[in-house]
């Protein structure tokens, strides 16, 4: 993952403060959140609590009736302090509190020993937890929005993709086949393997592929839609894929998604340095144009000079 600017970090607090994302097994495999580590603090004590769902200006956190929590927050507005706490294997851990105050406390799904209780930041919450909400958001935004975008298996793309390779499995009706993928999308992908295109078409598929950052297989459901024969290579076919858009994981979705965003802050910055370098020109143009006649080379003013000179006349017999 790419360092976070203050201009993105601001980007994400700008445009998903607002948005929950509801803390389900899977979000809390890719953020690395540790539950046994997640508590409240309030009135000098502190109880274990579970994360249900999260924006950036709030949370919403699971208690017990009957424990000591539900009985310190009684009261709209007590203050409290959430302890979010991420324990990822290959790097250090990080925890940190955000400050909040109670602003509704309900029934969980109509359970008399267990209760909802939202906690509205007390302030902007730390960049760490802006950072992972958002670019998870981001990615379910770009999921609708790019999801057609293409995304050509290159050494650069694979490192961006953190894919180990191209070369992997697909069921097709159960049976594993080999081939090699040729292209991603968030809705699809590309592959050629061999066999008689008609056989293959409109078939069920399972598509494997292995990431590395973190180390995982990642099975895609879906079908083929369109199959056709390699020019001069007829024991070879292009299979183009259309995944089951409901069961995509979550975790494929951000490695398209930081491919797809650090591809786009490239070309912003190649962009930005060639007008930083179209402005640097024009303005050596205007003080070339506006430089004074006396400025200008030895050789060049006489040139100017004689050009000027107007010419002997013959003279007339």
């Amino acid at each position: 993952m790419g360092i976070v600017t203050s201009q993105q970090i601001s980007r994400f607090y700008d445009f998903y403060r607002d948005t929950e994302i509801i803390f389900s097994k899977e979000i809390i495999k890719i953020l690395n959140i540790d539950p046994r580590q997640i508590y409240i603090k309030c009135n000098s004590g502190q109880w274990p609590c579970i994360i249900n769902s999260s924006s950036l200006m709030l949370a919403k956190i699971i208690i017990g009736t009957k424990g000591g929590a539900y009985a310190a927050i009684q009261k709209m507005n007590t203050p409290v302090s959430l302890r979010f706490f991420f324990s990822d294997p290959n790097r250090q851990t990080m925890s940190f509190f955000v400050n909040a105050h109670v602003t509704a406390i309900d029934p969980y799904m109509n359970s008399k020993d267990l209760a909802i209780a939202t906690l509205t930041f007390n302030s902007k919450p730390p960049d760490d937890l802006i950072e992972m909400v958002g670019r998870l958001l981001e990615t379910k935004a770009n999921a609708l929005k790019r999801k057609e975008e293409r995304i050509p298996l290159t050494a650069e793309s694979k490192r961006r993709l953190s894919l180990l390779r191209e070369e992997t499995i697909i069921k097709i009706q159960n049976v594993p086949r080999n081939c090699i993928v040729r292209d991603l999308s968030f809705s699809g992908a590309k592959l050629i393997m061999m066999g008689v295109a008609p056989f293959l078409q409109n078939k069920e598929t399972v598509l494997q592929l292995e990431f590395d950052d973190p180390r995982e297989t990642i099975s895609l459901k879906g079908k083929t839609v369109h199959v056709e024969h390699i020019e001069d290579r007829k024991e070879l076919v292009t299979v183009s894929l259309q995944f089951n858009e409901e069961e995509v994981p979550i975790s494929y979705k951000v490695h398209i998604n930081n491919c797809l965003t650090a591809v786009r802050q490239k070309m912003l910055s190649s962009v930005s340095g060639q007008s930083e370098q179209t402005a640097v020109n024009a303005g050596a143009v205007q003080n070339i144009q506006a430089a004074p006649a006396a400025a200008q080379p030895a050789p060049a003013r006489q040139a100017s000079a004689a050009q000027q000179e107007p010419k002997p006349q013959p003279s007339q017999q």
